[in-house]
């Protein structure tokens, strides 16, 4: 576990990385300190702890409890939240820097709903993200293009009986390691990486060879039709390595390796802090813009 203070208005919210569960954790008090502004945020959180034990709130009984440093200097456990359960306690806090928030979560529902109903507009929605982000129109045409033939392979896998979740993992980092040299763990670490997406931080070429990975591997499967999770297995390798013998000839020609270790933020200057970081910052400007 990785604790990692950010600081928000020059006030602490304390984090921690959980390498294993690929989670972020952020200590309650502190969140609601920002957002209330109290002088009291041990006290509000114990109140609001208690109120949504009484409502039955799931949230309550799931809340973790870590070391973090403390104001004395001392390392304390402390109540923490992972992304998920600190999005629904922020949804109880009756203050001012939350109503904005609480807003955007209703709108992110409604757009959840649209898309569910239309799933043309995801891809449209996902465009308009990543053009705001700062990305290239070669990549972001790349990057869409990526999504389909995942999607296509992971179709193809649960046709196979492959099960979502673990299989799916641990089959995608059969074809990373196959075609990249590294699994998608290693990966993501030579990126400087933690929970944010790996296909987001590669190249266009990284992209390119991802896809011709899962592409083959799709095309394998569709062909031989595996039976077992162990055949899936050997099909990913294979296709991995079709995308791996592609990257060895090209880097025979151009003299260099086209694994990069650079991430988002160095290829399009786009910002990686940590995501309920931005929003408790969205949130907060958006309430100073309605009080002004």
């Amino acid at each position: 576990m990785q604790n990692n203070p950010k600081f928000f208005e020059k006030k602490i919210i304390r984090t921690a990385w959980n390498e294993q569960e690929e989670e972020w954790y952020f200590s309650i008090v502190d969140v609601v300190g920002v957002l209330t502004e109290t002088e009291r945020p041990r006290k509000y959180w114990s109140d609001l702890k208690k109120k949504l034990q009484q409502e039955g709130c799931e949230v309550s009984e799931k809340i973790g409890h870590l070391k973090m440093l403390s104001a004395d200097g001392k390392m304390r456990l402390t109540d923490v939240a992972n992304t998920e359960q600190l999005l629904r306690i922020i949804q109880s806090v009756p203050s001012k820097k939350a109503e904005p928030f609480k807003q955007w979560l209703a709108e992110v529902g409604r757009e959840r709903i649209e898309e569910v109903i239309d799933p043309e507009l995801t891809i449209d929605r996902a465009l308009e993200t990543y053009l705001k982000k700062g990305y290239s129109n070669e990549w972001i045409n790349q990057r869409l293009q990526s999504i389909q033939v995942r999607k296509e392979l992971t179709d193809e896998w649960e046709n196979k009986g492959v099960k979502k979740g673990i299989e799916f993992a641990i089959l995608t980092d059969e074809i990373t390691k196959a075609w990249s040299g590294m699994t998608t763990r290693g990966y993501k670490t030579l990126k400087g990486l933690k929970k944010e997406n790996l296909r987001d931080n590669m190249t266009t070429t990284e992209i390119i060879l991802n896809m011709l990975a899962e592409t083959a591997t799709k095309e394998i499967s569709k062909q031989e039709n595996p039976n077992t999770f162990d055949e899936n297995k050997r099909i990913a390798q294979r296709g991995g390595k079709i995308a791996g013998n592609a990257r060895m000839e090209l880097e025979k020609e151009i003299g260099h390796t086209v694994i990069s270790d650079k991430n988002a933020s160095e290829i399009h200057s786009v910002g990686l802090d940590s995501v309920v970081t931005n929003l408790i910052e969205n949130t907060s400007q958006l309430a100073d813009v309605e009080e002004s």
